[in-house]
C-alpha cells in the first residue's frame, strides 16, 4: 500500500505542476500557447501512466479512483487512501508553483469562460468519455493495454485542445481543487467537482451495463 500511495502522490504531483505549471509559464510568456498547454496535460499523463501504471494502476484522479470503486475493483479503505494522497500531492503542486512564480494566471485553475452550466455540463461530458476511455482500454481484459497510456494521453490532450478555453477541461477533481485552493478561486469549484465526479460514475456504469 505505501508504495502504492507514493506512487500516487508523486503521479498526481507531477501531473499538476506540469499541466497547470504550462497555464502559469504560457501566461507570463505567452510561448505555448492553448495547444501547447493541451499538449503538455496529455504527454504528461502518457508519462506517468508508463512510468507508475505497473506500481498504483496510474489513477492520478480522485474519480477514477471513486469510479473504481463502483466497480468493485477497490475497497473502500484503499480508495479514501488513494484519494487524499491524490489531493495532498495536487495540493503540494500547486503550493510550489505559488512559491516559485506567484499566483499567475491563477495557478491554472478552472474558472468557467461562459456559465457555469456551460462549463459544468461540458466537464460531465468530458470526464465521461475519459472515463470510458480508461476503461475500455487499460481494465477490459480484451484491451491492448500496453497502448493504454497513448489512448488515455491522447483523450486527455484532444479534450483539453477544445474543452479548454471553455471549463478548463479538468476531468480531476485534484487538478481544479488544488489550483483554486491555494489561488483562492474557490467560488466554482463545487460545480467542477460535482460534474465530474458524476461523469466518472456515469461512464463506469454505462461501462458495468455493456461489459460486465
Amino acid at each position: 500500500m505505501s508504495k502504492k500511495l507514493i506512487a500516487e502522490f508523486i503521479g498526481t504531483y507531477f501531473l499538476v505542476f506540469a499541466g497547470t505549471g504550462a497555464v502559469v509559464i504560457d501566461t507570463m510568456t505567452h510561448s505555448l500557447t492553448h495547444v501547447g498547454v493541451a499538449a503538455t496535460f496529455g504527454l504528461v499523463v502518457m508519462a506517468l501512466i508508463y512510468t507508475f501504471g505497473h506500481v498504483s494502476g496510474a489513477h492520478f484522479n480522485p474519480a477514477v479512483t471513486l469510479a473504481f470503486f463502483f466497480l468493485k475493483r477497490m475497497k473502500g479503505k484503499e480508495t479514501v487512501y488513494f484519494i487524499v494522497t491524490q489531493f495532498c500531492g495536487a495540493c503540494t503542486s500547486s503550493l510550489t508553483l505559488y512559491m516559485m512564480f506567484g499566483n499567475v494566471g491563477n495557478l491554472g485553475a478552472t474558472l468557467p469562460y461562459g456559465t457555469w452550466q456551460q462549463s459544468a455540463v461540458l466537464e460531465f461530458i468530458l470526464t465521461f468519455v475519459l472515463m470510458m476511455v480508461i476503461l475500455a482500454s487499460a481494465v477490459h481484459e480484451k484491451a491492448l493495454k500496453s497502448f493504454a497510456g497513448i489512448a488515455i494521453g491522447a483523450t486527455v490532450g484532444l479534450e483539453a485542445m477544445f474543452g479548454g478555453p471553455i471549463s478548463g477541461a479538468s476531468m480531476n477533481p485534484a487538478r481544479s481543487f488544488s489550483p483554486a485552493l491555494v489561488s483562492g478561486h474557490l467560488e466554482y469549484i463545487g460545480i467542477y467537482l460535482l460534474s465530474i465526479f458524476l461523469g466518472a460514475l456515469t461512464a463506469a456504469a454505462v461501462y458495468r451495463l455493456l461489459h460486465e
